[in-house]
């Protein structure tokens, strides 16, 4: 994978939502900003460091991206573009497909309390509107 090197600076986009491509990126040096937007607004919903990963759901599927991924300052990043790839990596590091799956699993909890929050959002308004 050592071959397989990135160089960002400042303010690049290294994914923008809405492009259909397959790679996922963990970062060696710097950091990125994730962002998402619903056309009009955008609010960053991350910020990932060093050993973090981020793109992983485009080797998994054919859809879109859903975030825009900026360098904040000068990045260097490792990617992988395909789920082999991604196999023999977790293979050969076994302490990063360990953090990976806590990571996912972290990201799968926030994604679950966002969604009850929305269920409950919703239920109020509805409420509202039955009185």
């Amino acid at each position: 994978m050592s071959k397989k090197i990135l160089h960002y600076q400042n303010g690049e986009r290294i994914i923008q939502a809405g492009r259909i491509e397959k790679r996922m990126f963990i970062i060696l040096e710097g950091a990125v900003s994730i962002t998402l937007s619903d056309g009009n607004n955008s609010v960053e919903v991350a910020e990932m460091k060093k050993g973090d990963f981020f793109g992983e759901i485009s080797l998994f599927n054919n859809t879109p991206r859903s975030a825009t991924v900026t360098a904040l300052g000068n990045v260097q990043l490792a990617y992988l573009d395909n789920l082999d790839e991604l196999k023999a990596f977790l293979l050969r590091n076994p302490a990063f497909a360990a953090k990976m799956v806590h990571i996912l699993a972290q990201r799968l909890a926030k994604t679950d309390e966002i969604l009850i929050g929305k269920i409950s959002e919703m239920n109020r308004i509805k409420i509202m509107r039955d009185v």
